[in-house]
């Protein structure tokens, strides 16, 4: 490892920020703070000479591993306040592990353009639906019910989100949102979710990413243990603040912060891709 002191304290201080930024998230708005982590760690890893070919890949299955514990505190703290929809979330699980298994190998195997863009697009159009979205804009009023619905949905957010590295919040809670679930509900039921994205998702980034020689230090296939042990302290001391004040304010403020968080990144992400 190349990087001198400095760049590896300026590299352990941004991590621990990141951190207490991504728990935050991950109550206030049941993301697992992989939307803030993925572009954050792809940004820091030139610093420990990460080469360019793993960059994205390290981002995402370093993510996945944080998404875990604060998924598991996010969700506990919002089953105790009665804002998780635990009959919903049964039957959601099943498809939406399904996705994650078939996305976690399809994302180790391609390229970090690819993870790239796809983090970008999927970004931005939830960041749209958040800004624009109306009340009446409803499909149906119950996807409890709707069998059709759950299985496509939990599939499209199963891969989607492990190939993004974040946890389930960001394409649920817009979705749940749709089938008229109020939207302290599916931001609960999102944070729920990304227990079950993070673990296989992380298990298929380790197993894609075990025999790589590009690999820095410290890896345990693509997931960096460095960056995992200085993003979770300060993650889970933040993560219960996120949920108290997801019920102090109303849902549209709550749409509109998760839009720019999301436009944000997508932006940056975009230019990456590009190479700009």
């Amino acid at each position: 490892m190349n990087a001198d002191f400095s760049h590896l304290a300026l590299f352990a201080a941004a991590l621990i920020v990141t951190g207490g930024m991504s728990g935050f998230l991950a109550g206030l708005l049941g993301v697992g703070g992989g939307i803030i982590v993925v572009p954050i760690l792809y940004l820091l890893f030139p610093m420990l000479d990460v080469a360019e070919e793993i960059r994205m890949h390290l981002a995402v299955g370093t993510s996945l591993a944080t998404i875990i514990p604060n998924a598991i505190t996010s969700a506990r703290s919002h089953l105790k306040l009665n804002s998780l929809d635990a009959g919903l979330f049964r039957k959601l699980a099943t498809p939406l592990l399904f996705g994650v298994i078939a996305g976690s190998i399809f994302g180790g195997k391609s390229s970090g353009r690819i993870l790239m863009f796809t983090f970008a697009v999927i970004a931005l159009l939830v960041a749209f639906y958040m800004f624009f979205r109306r009340d009446t804009w409803i499909i149906r009023k119950d996807l409890t019910t709707s069998g059709a619905w759950r299985i496509p949905i939990s599939l499209f957010v199963g891969w989607f989100s492990v190939l993004m590295g974040i946890g389930g919040g960001t394409l649920l809670v817009p979705i749940l949102s749709l089938f008229n679930l109020d939207m302290r509900r599916a931001i609960g039921t999102g944070a729920a979710a990304g227990i079950i994205i993070g673990v296989p998702g992380l298990l298929g980034f380790i197993a894609t990413g075990w025999s790589n020689p590009l690999l820095p230090p410290f890896s345990l296939g693509y997931c960096s243990l460095i960056g995992f042990a200085l993003i979770v302290p300060s993650s889970m001391m933040t993560v219960k603040y996120g949920v108290r004040i997801a019920h102090s304010i109303g849902p549209a403020p709550l749409r509109k912060i998760f839009g720019c968080f999301l436009l944000a990144t997508s932006t940056k992400m975009f230019f990456s891709a590009f190479g700009i």
